[in-house]
């Protein structure tokens, strides 16, 4: 059975499954957001199953109620959401309303944006890098807000924030994308120590290229492309045992390690020989 629910402060619809009333307690609540992305929905599908209540949030409706079907044919039970996460009452009124019925075991804040520069000696357009910091910082960083005191109160829960390789050291092809998956990462570094005492994980996860329309619209290489569906099981192994950090693939990783770990100079030159200088520049063959 399904129902659903419009708010007529904020025009957003949820639309909920509710199960037979001869069908079990759901024991499992998944939230991801950006569930339809790549990522996302290989997350969703990941994490489908009898035992599982999915909330998946998207902002393309059609390409959600798709992935959501398939959920259900692997046994899942399943809410979808599209509401505006940047606005934040909107974002307040549904995470309270989930929390009234059941609190989620795992949220997966994975909705998030890219931007560049699009030509020589032009800094990315100033709208495009306030949506981006909204999306991939702030809006993990309300989410988390408002979760958490519903995740101390019951002793238990599993934040995991996305970032990216590209926050260990900043790309000329990328800098706003950079600061905000550096700045994500901190933060949840930090989140994990505190809420620790409280029975609350934390985990930050640090993907190389995923193979998707965001990562084909990215300048620059793109070496060791995962498919989603990889990054995915590798994601949701690294959650179920608590890893503080979870990052891939390797050597990737360990190549963007290094750029944090080196002098600044060094790190430069390795970026522009390695071919990821701004778009406007000659890279060094």
């Amino acid at each position: 059975m399904t129902d659903t629910l419009t708010g007529p402060e904020t025009g957003t619809e949820t639309v909920t499954e509710r199960a037979p009333v001869n069908q079990p307690t759901q024991n499992r609540c998944v939230l991801i957001t950006g569930a339809t992305g790549a990522i996302g929905g290989a997350l969703a599908s990941a994490y489908a199953d009898p035992s599982t209540h999915l909330v998946l949030h998207g902002r393309q409706q059609e390409k959600l109620e798709a992935i959501a079907d398939t959920c259900r044919l692997q046994g899942a039970q399943v809410t979808l959401s599209t509401i505006n996460l940047n606005d934040d009452c909107a974002l307040q009124s549904w995470l309270a309303e989930l929390c009234v019925h059941q609190v989620p075991d795992i949220v997966i804040a994975n909705a998030g944006k890219n931007t560049h520069p699009q030509g020589p000696d032009i800094l990315e357009p100033w709208e495009d890098v306030q949506a981006l910091l909204d999306i991939n910082l702030k809006t993990p960083i309300a989410m988390v807000q408002r979760l958490v005191p519903a995740m101390r109160n019951r002793g238990s829960g599993q934040l995991v924030l996305i970032s990216s390789l590209a926050g260990w050291h900043g790309l000329p092809t990328t800098p706003s994308y950079s600061a905000s998956k550096a700045g994500i990462k901190a933060y949840g570094e930090g989140l994990r120590g505190l809420l620790a005492p409280h029975g609350i994980g934390v985990t930050v996860v640090m993907p190389g290229y995923v193979t998707s329309p965001m990562c084909e619209a990215m300048p620059g290489p793109k070496p060791w492309e995962w498919p989603p569906e990889r990054a995915a099981k590798v994601i949701k192994r690294g959650i179920t045992a608590n890893r503080a950090r979870i990052s891939f693939p390797f050597p990737l990783n360990f190549g963007t390690w290094w750029l944090a770990v080196l002098p600044a100079g060094i790190s430069q030159w390795l970026i522009k020989r390695l071919g990821f200088n701004h778009p406007g520049d000659t890279p060094h063959v």
